[in-house]
């Protein structure tokens, strides 16, 4: 632990990758717990880490993070490709430290997901003080067992899902509903047993359109209609995922997308039914975010500040057994959390006979499922 004995900080906290609902929230949380409790000076940085490489940065004021909570978005804007060890080919890192330098500060306090907080694990290597704060829709950050947004994502891909489904029971038609998820499928497990899909698709488990085609089949037999959930990075066991397109500048060249326009053309070739595809995109990062995720942001936000507020660095705040504690930025750097086989949602959704397109994730009635005793 670090001892910090000046009377004022100066404490600089950042919004680095894709938007996120309640990163307002956790900016909020914050900012006014460390000017509460410790009289800190809060600098925000603009726009992600390009802030630091284009040393472009200004005093939030208490009326600045006032008013914010329910705002989508950033209050200080963010940005998704400015990898500072790597951007645009070149390492601005040692430009970040020294401005970090330049401005005073006592720490940095990292709002983003595995890219953001695994470049803040590379720059405590030179001696910044760092604390991460977990945020992404995808919900796949490891050592936490949920992050914010999460819950809004989810909320508004299952009222995609309720509006399609009036569709496709009027119609007598498959709807398919691509949700984001580049490498795990939290989205489009959670939201599609929320909405009632009889399929889901995950990337941690190639589906057999065989499979896929046969729920349907026997869905449309008895209820004349289907909804598949399919998450973005989900594919073929034969095949790949589906590249929407690829940006050479970004830390993510591979920009995912059509998977479900894909799985629409695989399903058409086994079935005699109206298919339609409907790809939500960013609809699920935008707008206000949810009452939950409004006070999970805020809480985290204001747990960080008490590490900042304690000389607790290189830290990231992460939530267990549902109570909040800290990890080192290590665990979490460079890491992903797939949903894993014993997740108890998974297993809710096999017992409720929901289809995956694999034999791996079917259920079997001669064995029972976490049976009482």
């Amino acid at each position: 632990m670090v001892s910090i004995t000046q009377a004022k900080l100066r404490v600089a906290v950042l919004t680095g990758g894709g938007d996120c609902p309640g990163l307002n929230a956790a900016i909020r949380g914050v900012a006014k717990t460390l000017m509460l409790t410790v009289q800190a000076e809060i600098i925000g940085i603009e726009d992600g880490f390009l802030g630091f490489i284009e040393r472009r940065s200004r005093t939030l004021s208490y009326q600045d993070c006032s008013g914010i909570l329910s705002l989508g978005g950033t209050l200080i804007g963010t940005h998704n490709r400015a990898n500072p060890f790597d951007y645009h080919g070149e390492d601005y890192s040692s430009r970040v430290k020294a401005y970090y330098d330049e401005l005073g500060l006592d720490a940095l306090v990292i709002i983003g997901g595995d890219g953001t907080l695994s470049i803040g694990y590379e720059l405590t290597k030179l001696g910044m003080n760092i604390v991460g704060v977990p945020k992404t829709i995808d919900n796949d950050l490891m050592c936490t067992e949920r992050t914010f947004g999460f819950d809004t994502a989810v909320s508004i891909v299952t009222e995609a899902i309720d509006r399609l489904r009036t569709t496709g029971q009027s119609h007598k038609r498959i709807m398919i509903v691509e949700t984001m998820g580049r490498n795990a499928g939290w989205i489009a497990l959670h939201a599609g047993i929320a909405g009632g899909a009889d399929t889901i698709l995950i990337p941690e488990h190639p589906y057999h359109i065989d499979q896929v085609a046969q729920a349907c089949r026997t869905r449309m037999g008895s209820h004349q209609f289907s909804i598949v959930v399919i998450a973005e990075g989900a594919k073929p066991a034969d095949g790949n995922v589906c590249v929407r397109e690829i940006l050479d500048n970004s830390p993510e060249p591979q920009r995912l997308g059509g998977i479900g326009e894909q799985l629409k053309q695989q399903l058409s070739v086994h079935l005699d039914a109206e298919i339609r595809a409907t790809t939500l995109g960013h609809i699920q990062r935008g707008g206000s975010p949810t009452s939950f995720d409004r006070i999970f942001a805020t809480n985290l936000g204001s747990y960080a500040a008490t590490l900042v507020a304690s000389g607790q660095f290189n830290r990231a705040v992460v939530q267990k057994g549902n109570q909040l504690s800290h990890v080192a930025l290590a665990c979490v750097a460079n890491k992903t959390r797939f949903i894993p086989d014993d997740d108890p949602t998974l297993g809710t959704a096999i017992a409720m006979g929901i289809c995956f397109g694999t034999e791996h994730l079917a259920y079997h009635k001669s064995v029972a499922r976490n049976a009482p005793e």
